[in-house]
C-alpha cells in the first residue's frame, strides 16, 4: 500500500481535477485521463510524490476503489511508479522539460567551446562576496517576521543602513536632510522611471550625458520625457553644453559612464548654481562611487546642494543585482511626491533584498566586503593599464570603478576589433552603444570585475594583438 503523505505536500492536491458523474466514463478512467494529462502538460513532473490513494479519495470525495484503479492503470503504463516504504512518484515529466546534451556534444562529456570571457562594464565582483556572510545575512533576514504591510518608503532598517552607508563610504551628512529623505528603490533605472513619472510632465526635456547610461534613457523615454544629450569630455559633462530649457540633467559626476571621468569642483559649482538659476533638478548617479583607488572622491553633488539634486545609489554593482535594490535620496518635494506615486500606483520596492542588505550591513559585513573590493580592483585595474600599456595600447578612465576605456580610431576599427575579439572567446563592449545619438567617442569600455582575474590576464595580450591590427 503507498505510504499516506499529507494533503500539502503533493502538488496534485493543487490541481483542479473535475470528476462528473453524469460523463460516460468511469471515474477511475476520468482521474487516470486528468492526470495523465497533467503530467503531459507540466503540471506534474517526473519526481513529483503522489499522495496515497486513500487520502486522495478522501480529497476528491470518491470511493478508494476509484483512486486505486486510476494509479494502478498510470502503473501500468509507466507514468507513476511505487517506492518501497516512501509513497508513489511521477516518474515521466512532459516532453522537452529535461534538457539533453547541446547539440554537437556527447552526453557525458564537455563542451569542445569554452565558455565566453565576459570584459564588459557594470557587472560586479560577485565572485568576491564571503560566501559566509551571504548566508548569515539571508538566514538573519528570513528569521523576521512576514510584513502584513508593504513598506512604500522602504524597510526602516535598510533606509537606516543607507544613511550609514553614505556617511561611511561616501562622506554625505544628511545635514538639512533625515532619513525621511531616504527612500528604498528598485535599482537605479527602477528610480529613474519613479521620479520621472513623479516630477516630470510628458514632453519635458531631460539632459543626458552623452555617451551616457541608456538604461536611464530607456527609462526616461518610457515614461513621456524628450532626452536630449549634453556633450561630455574626459572630467564628465560639459556644464555649458547642457541645453537651456530642460527640466532635469541625469549624470554620473563621480566616474562618469562610459568615459571614466570625474566632474572637477569648479564645474560641480557651476552646474548647481544653472539648476538653481534656471529651475533644473539635477539627478546624480551614484553607481560605483565607493569604488576609487588614488584619493578620497570628491563629496556628492547632494552634500553641495540637497535642495537640487537627487542622489541615486544600487547595490548591484558594489553586491549583486540579486538583490534588486537601490536606494534615492531626494529633497522632501521630490520624495513626497515619488512616495504618493507608490500610494497611487500601489507600487514599491520589494522588501526581501533590503532586509538582506540591512542584515549584511549591520553585522560589518558590507564594510568588509567594499574594504576587500577595492583593494582587488584596484590591483586588476593595475594589472589591467600595465599590461595594456606594455603592449603599447593606450588606456583612460580615473583611478576608479571597474571598467576603463581603450581609445580606437573610428567607427568600423571597433566593430572589427569586437568582432574579432569574439572569435577569440572575449565579449567586449564598444562605444557605440552608449550614444543615444551619433557616435562621438570610438573605442572599446572594458570591464575587469566579473572575470576571473587569471582570465583577465589571459585575455589582455588577445586585445592589444586584436588593437595593434
Amino acid at each position: 500500500m503507498p505510504h499516506a503523505v499529507p494533503a500539502a505536500s503533493s502538488p496534485l492536491l493543487e490541481l483542479a481535477i473535475d470528476l462528473r458523474r453524469d460523463d460516460p466514463r468511469p471515474l477511475a478512467v476520468q482521474l487516470a485521463d486528468a492526470l495523465r494529462h497533467a503530467a503531459t502538460i507540466g503540471q506534474l513532473r517526473g519526481g513529483d510524490r503522489l499522495p496515497s490513494t486513500r487520502a486522495l479519495a478522501r480529497h476528491l470525495a470518491v470511493s478508494r476503489t476509484v483512486t486505486a484503479a486510476a494509479y494502478e492503470q498510470l502503473h501500468a503504463e509507466g507514468w507513476i511508479a511505487g517506492r518501497h516504504g516512501s509513497g508513489t512518484y511521477v516518474t515521466t515529466s512532459p516532453p522537452g522539460a529535461a534538457a539533453g546534451p547541446p547539440h554537437g556534444a556527447s552526453a557525458g562529456t564537455p563542451e569542445a567551446q569554452e565558455p565566453d570571457v565576459v570584459l564588459t562594464p557594470g557587472v560586479p565582483w560577485a565572485g568576491g562576496i564571503d560566501r559566509a556572510a551571504w548566508r548569515r545575512a539571508w538566514r538573519a533576514a528570513a528569521d523576521l517576521a512576514p510584513d502584513s504591510r508593504p513598506h512604500r518608503v522602504g524597510v526602516p532598517a535598510y533606509r537606516e543602513a543607507v544613511v550609514e552607508h553614505l556617511l561611511r563610504h561616501r562622506g554625505l551628512v544628511l545635514g538639512g536632510l533625515t532619513v525621511d529623505n531616504v527612500l528604498a528603490t528598485g535599482g537605479t533605472t527602477a528610480a529613474v522611471i519613479e521620479l520621472a513619472s513623479a516630477v516630470l510632465e510628458p514632453g519635458d526635456a531631460v539632459a543626458v550625458e552623452e555617451p551616457g547610461y541608456q538604461r536611464a534613457v530607456g527609462a526616461l523615454r518610457s515614461v513621456g520625457a524628450r532626452v536630449v544629450p549634453a556633450r561630455v569630455d574626459h572630467a564628465g559633462i560639459v556644464v555649458d553644453a547642457i541645453p537651456e530649457g530642460v527640466r532635469a540633467v541625469y549624470c554620473s559626476p563621480a566616474h562618469q559612464y562610459p568615459i571614466g571621468g570625474r566632474l572637477p569642483a569648479e564645474r560641480r559649482i557651476a552646474l548647481v548654481e544653472r539648476a538653481r538659476a534656471e529651475g533644473w533638478l539635477i539627478v546624480e548617479d551614484d553607481y560605483d562611487g565607493e569604488l576609487r583607488y588614488d584619493v578620497a572622491p570628491l563629496p556628492v553633488l547632494a552634500s553641495m546642494a540637497p535642495d537640487v539634486v537627487v542622489h541615486l545609489g544600487t547595490t548591484s554593482k558594489i553586491l549583486s543585482p540579486t538583490l534588486g535594490v537601490g536606494w534615492m535620496l531626494a529633497p522632501d518635494r521630490v520624495a513626497t511626491a515619488v512616495v504618493e506615486r507608490r500610494e497611487r500606483t500601489g507600487t514599491g520596492p520589494a522588501a526581501a533584498g533590503q532586509r538582506v542588505l540591512a542584515e549584511f550591513a549591520r553585522n560589518g559585513d558590507l564594510g568588509r566586503h567594499l574594504r576587500r573590493l577595492r583593494r582587488e580592483l584596484s590591483q586588476r585595474r593595475a594589472l589591467v593599464v600595465d599590461g595594456l600599456a606594455a603592449e603599447g595600447v593606450e588606456v583612460f578612465g580615473d583611478r576608479a570603478g571597474a571598467h576603463v576605456v581603450l581609445p580606437l580610431p573610428d567607427a568600423e576599427t571597433e566593430q572589427r576589433v569586437v568582432a574579432e575579439a569574439a572569435e577569440e572567446g572575449l565579449v567586449l563592449d564598444g562605444l557605440k552603444r552608449h550614444h543615444c545619438g551619433p557616435q562621438q567617442w570610438f573605442g572599446l569600455a572594458l570591464g575587469y570585475a566579473a572575470c576571473a582575474r587569471e582570465d583577465l590576464a589571459r585575455a589582455l595580450p588577445v586585445i592589444a594583438r586584436v588593437c595593434r591590427a
